[in-house]
């Protein structure tokens, strides 16, 4: 195949307060027309300073690429001036953002938006340009493309959305199309969706793609070739198979053995949870949960729609679904930060929402929460002994300052952290990091259970594996019982003794953990399991993918006429009544 892309001993260094970081060390490769590329990496590894090099779009200053050529089809990008750039980007090499919502203009109609690239660069006229993006949008798999067209960015789901960067960034058929991390913020499901698409469009248009990512099961779903990034280098490339049969460096077998797989036996807990279970009166009871939101003009949102289960001291219960199914507002309910439209909650028999003020302070010093975006749950301008030590003053627990700052230094080497970095601010750690220092101020109190609102989404899958490690070495020390939010699959199974899955408010099955993956039952947590990549080439090649088109598809799992039934010993299904065998 004839090269479209070479990257030659690129070097890139950022410059702040009179210091120099070495962002990209003298990283060299190629890209074959109609291939796919997979860069993968942790977070700073150097991924998206690459992509955007070769794109153009670091700031200068502070970034300046010091060293290297960037071949495309023969022309040197490096030395193109900012107008001849503007030709290139959109017309030839396209480029998907991590976060839609962000790249998308709030302001502007999407139709709009796709038809700007067409006018500039296709110069077509308006009318032209209005029957190609509509035709784009049917292209990426949007219903209802005439009136979605006129819509704004906030009237589409997360799916919808990245659906739309996938057709502006394709409207002019550029033969580069460079997708940084575009599945990282989807469920399994949307993101089966999404690289579907990905693939299907590059079959039509015979374009090249450049896809970034740290999820290793997407890559062997997707890549021809691989990349490994480390510290601003490459340490490891290779054909897809090559890298995942055969890996050479320390860093991409350590890569490979972070992420769980779903054919891995769950490893028993040193203290058995279905022990725990028999002792007696389960920790938290939820019984016909409801929480309810009216829009207005007879909108009414069941987010959360009679649902019922119990947890058990040292037990945890993982609860996954898509985006919307209703997991996180059933974690805040719980703990009241939302009211409850109805049904209870009672933790250690005692009913939560028949609590005044006073009585509810006093609960909540058993009960924390640790939530999805550990940079955005910090607040930036607190020190970190002030982040950790505010939940210590407003339960009295230290009556000194001597006493408050000893127990945050303990809370935080606790988590793996060091006292020193009681001093620092938010913005001083790593995303691995910061999420540890919520674990810690979330065990201020001294809690016995803990809602995890994806604690582990916005991570690396090495991070992942570390954060996983610490909350289950933290449960045997401390007797921790968690509820375990999550829309990866893989790692729920790991952690979790039984799992909750989730759907549209109601929960459709539960059973433990290793039965749920082994044996289910219900359509949708089939769909959702088949939707997971796994890190496996050879596994992904012969995986009939499951997809569901989300805006034509209202009810594809029955649950309008179901009803819950126990269909084997503590396996318990949601099933459509004229679907029950």
């Amino acid at each position: 195949m004839d090269t479209l892309l070479q990257v030659k001993d690129l070097s890139v260094s950022f410059f702040a307060h009179e210091r120099e970081v070495e962002a990209v060390r003298r990283v060299s490769f190629e890209l074959r027309k109609g291939e796919t590329l997979g860069i993968v990496g942790e977070s700073g590894s150097g991924k998206s300073v690459t992509a955007r090099s070769i794109m153009r779009l670091l700031p200068s200053p502070p970034a300046m690429v010091k060293n290297g050529e960037i071949l495309f089809e023969g022309q040197n990008l490096a030395f193109k001036t900012d107008k001849e750039m503007e030709e290139i980007r959109g017309r030839d090499i396209g480029m998907i953002f991590q976060d839609p919502m962000s790249s998308l203009n709030p302001t502007m109609r999407i139709g709009k938006q796709i038809e700007e690239s067409l006018v500039k660069h296709r110069k077509l006229n308006k009318a032209e340009a209005k029957a190609e993006a509509i035709a784009m949008l049917r292209m990426v798999g949007i219903p209802n493309s005439e009136t979605r067209y006129s819509q704004y960015p906030h009237e589409f789901s997360g799916g919808m959305r990245q659906r739309v960067m996938i057709a502006i960034a394709l409207a002019c058929r550029p033969s580069l199309l460079i997708a940084d991390e575009p599945t990282t913020a989807l469920d399994v499901t949307i993101q089966a969706q999404i690289l579907n698409q990905m693939k299907d469009l590059q079959q039509q248009l015979g374009t090249s793609i450049i896809l970034i990512t740290h999820d290793l099961g997407v890559v062997a779903g997707m890549c021809d070739r691989v990349v490994v990034m480390k510290d601003g280098e490459i340490v490891e490339t290779g054909t897809t198979e090559q890298i995942f049969a055969d890996p050479q460096h320390p860093y991409t077998i350590k890569l490979l053995n972070a992420l769980p797989r779903l054919d891995e036996k769950k490893k028993p807990k040193a203290v058995s949870s279905a022990v725990k279970r028999e002792e007696g009166v389960p920790l938290l009871q939820v019984r016909s949960l409801r929480q309810h939101f009216d829009l207005g003009k007879g909108q009414l949102i069941k987010a959360v729609n009679n649902i019922s289960f119990d947890i058990h001291a040292g037990e945890t219960l993982g609860l996954v679904g898509e985006s919307g199914s209703g997991k996180s507002t059933t974690g805040r309910t719980i703990l009241r930060l939302n009211e409850a439209t109805g049904g209870e909650v009672l933790f250690r028999g005692i009913p939560l929402q028949q609590l005044n003020r006073g009585e509810m302070k006093k609960i909540r010093s058993h009960m924390g929460m640790i939530f999805q975006d550990p940079y955005a749950s910090l607040n930036p301008r607190l020190r970190i002994v002030d982040i950790i030590g505010e939940a210590l003053d407003v339960h009295g627990i230290a009556t000194s300052k001597s006493e408050r700052l000893r127990r945050v230094e303990e809370l935080l080497e606790l988590v793996g952290l060091q006292a020193s970095h009681a001093m620092r601010y938010p913005h001083e750690f790593s995303g691995g990091q910061r999420q540890r220092i919520g674990i810690a101020r979330t065990l201020a109190v001294e809690p016995e259970f803990i809602v995890c609102d994806e604690p582990l989404s916005a991570l690396d899958v090495s991070i992942q594996a570390q954060i996983v490690k610490l909350l289950e070495e933290l449960q045997q020390r401390l007797g921790l019982t968690y509820l375990f939010i999550a829309h990866d699959l893989s790692m729920v199974k790991h952690i979790s003794d039984r799992v909750a899955v989730m759907y549209k408010g109601k929960i459709v099955e539960l059973a433990e953990s290793e039965e749920l993956y082994s044996n289910p039952l219900h359509d949708y947590t089939k769909s959702l399991l088949a939707a997971i990549p796994v890190p496996d080439p050879k596994v992904e090649a012969l995986k009939k993918r499951v997809t569901n088109n989300e805006a034509s598809k209202a009810d594809p799992y029955g649950l309008e006429h179901s009803e819950f039934v126990e269909v084997t010993p503590g396996h318990w299904v949601a099933m459509a009544a004229a679907n029950i065998r």
